[in-house]
């Protein structure tokens, strides 16, 4: 599986657990925040911000705190001292790694983002040096039985995203995962919603244009543990990799854990 698709899964089951403390809900409002103060308060006019939202409202985000992010952003409630800092590097075996970050304190950031890379035998790189591998776009996750228990197609999700933009639907073995071009995100969202499709995950997202192939255990390990200290960085909000794992590496790694 690739290095998005498959992060996208561990991340929909990781954010069961950071949001019941709190983790993944402050990461959350730092970018409603950010998405608000660069774009405005109003998300029909504001694509990233009602990314922002749909993700937020994902993973329970109460509304209060919705609301207040929003406001933060503006400078309704405060001027907010945020900035936003993207990270490249390379991982175990060469692959691109991306970690989009919001931080009140660049210099207290870099180093730790920089000593991760190292631990996990990744270099941090310079700007621009594996951005060139991803493009921007819409990602949505979507369960084959929805909430009201009916089973989903794929020729209907494939007709329903395809009519309302989207360039792509891949079905998994628990669903579907559909990618469009960022300004079809809010057309692709509002047609789930219309059918009353809940998606498990809804972002703005960067995705690899190519992938790398990992072929031993050991490799994958080290790859993953990187993603996932990434990850769990206060300051990091996505990760995005091109690592593809197959899916009997994974299987061992899954019965060895």
């Amino acid at each position: 599986m690739s290095g998005h698709s498959h992060w996208a899964g561990i991340k929909h089951k990781k954010a069961l657990v950071d949001a019941k403390r709190g983790k993944l809900w402050s990461k959350l409002a730092k970018a409603i925040i950010i998405a608000a103060k660069l774009g405005g308060g109003d998300p029909d006019a504001n694509i990233r911000l009602r990314a922002a939202i749909d993700e937020a409202k994902a993973v329970s985000l109460p509304k209060e705190n919705i609301a207040r992010a929003i406001k933060r952003g503006t400078g309704e409630l405060g001027s907010e001292q945020l900035d936003e800092l993207i990270y490249e590097g390379y991982g175990p075996a060469g692959v691109a790694v991306l970690a989009e970050a919001v931080t009140d304190n660049r210099n207290r950031t870099s180093p730790e983002i920089k000593k991760i890379f190292e631990v996990c035998g990744g270099k941090l790189g310079t700007t621009g040096c594996v951005a060139w591998n991803f493009e921007k776009k819409g990602f949505f996750v979507i369960p084959k039985i929805t909430s009201k228990k009916e089973t989903l197609t794929e020729d209907f999700v494939m007709e329903l995203a395809l009519e309302a933009g989207a360039d792509d639907v891949q079905e998994t073995d628990d669903g579907f995962e559909i990618t469009c071009q960022p300004e079809s995100y809010e057309s692709v969202s509002n047609a789930l919603q219309k059918v009353g499709i809940e998606p498990e995950e809804s972002q703005l997202s960067l995705i690899p244009k190519d992938t790398a192939e990992i072929s031993d255990t050991e490799t994958a390990a080290r790859i993953l543990k990187l993603m996932e200290l990434l990850d769990d960085h206060d300051d990091i909000q996505k990760v995005s990799s091109n690592f593809n794992i197959p899916d009997e590496i994974m299987n061992q790694l899954e019965t060895t854990s």
